[in-house]
C-alpha cells in the first residue's frame, strides 16, 4: 500500500468546481441586489420622524428604471420620481448616498416658508395640522423642533426634482445643494424593516 500527500485530480477538480459555484452564486446575489433590491442604512436624523438614525430600509432599485449591476447606468424603463417618494440618490456635492423626500418635480411652482411647503399655490399641510403633510397618497409627519430651515421659492424646470428632509430645520437638502436631474435617482425606499432600538418592523414609506 502506498500513500501520497498530493490530492487526486478528481478531488482538485471537485474543490475548484465548488468554489466556482459559490463564487457564481455570490455574484448573482450581488447583481440582484445592485439591479433589483437592496437596503439602506439611515445615517442621520434629517428624515425624522419618518426615519431614524440606524434604521434599515428596503429600497427598490427598479423604481426609476433597471440599472446595470454595480453601476447606476439605466438599461430599461423610464420610471421617474414622484412627489412624496422617499428616494436614494448621490449627493451632487461629494457623491455620498443620501435619502430624502421628493417634494416637487418638473413644472411645479414651489414655496417653502418656515418649513411649510406649498405646491402650485396649494398648502400641502393636512387640515388643522402644522406637523403633517400630504403629497399624493403619502401622508407624513414633520419635525420642526429645530425650525423650518431655509425658505425657498421658485419654479422647478422640466426634468428636475427638489428634495427635502422631513426634519426641515435639520436637513441639508435641495434648498442648499440645488435641484437634481430626475435621472440622478436610482432607488425608491419601500419600507423600514429594522428600527433602531426596536428591532424588526415593517413600516411602509
Amino acid at each position: 500500500m502506498t500513500h501520497t500527500d498530493a490530492a487526486s485530480p478528481s478531488r482538485l477538480h471537485g474543490w475548484r468546481g465548488e468554489v466556482f459555484r459559490i463564487g457564481f452564486a455570490l455574484l448573482l446575489l450581488l447583481g440582484f441586489r445592485s439591479a433589483f433590491a437592496n437596503h439602506y442604512l439611515v445615517p442621520s436624523d434629517s428624515m425624522q420622524p419618518t426615519l431614524r438614525p440606524g434604521d434599515r430600509v428596503l429600497v427598490d432599485m427598479r423604481a426609476y428604471g433597471y440599472r446595470a449591476p454595480f453601476t447606476h447606468a439605466r438599461l430599461l424603463g423610464d420610471g421617474q420620481p414622484v412627489r412624496g417618494d422617499v428616494a436614494v440618490f448621490q449627493s451632487p456635492e461629494d457623491g455620498e448616498r443620501l435619502i430624502k423626500r421628493v417634494v416637487a418635480v418638473g413644472g411645479d411652482v414651489v414655496a417653502v416658508r418656515d418649513g411649510h411647503l406649498s405646491i402650485n399655490g396649494r398648502n400641502v399641510a393636512l387640515p388643522g395640522r402644522v406637523d403633517a403633510e400630504q403629497l399624493g397618497s403619502r401622508i407624513y409627519r414633520l419635525d420642526l423642533s429645530r425650525g423650518g430651515g431655509p425658505d425657498a421659492v421658485g419654479r422647478v424646470p422640466d426634468g428636475q426634482v427638489l428634495v427635502m428632509g422631513d426634519a426641515r430645520g435639520n436637513s441639508h437638502d435641495g434648498r442648499m445643494f440645488g435641484l437634481l436631474p430626475a435621472e440622478a435617482f436610482y432607488a425608491r425606499a419601500v419600507a423600514v424593516y429594522w428600527r433602531s432600538g426596536e428591532g424588526p418592523v415593517w413600516q411602509r414609506l
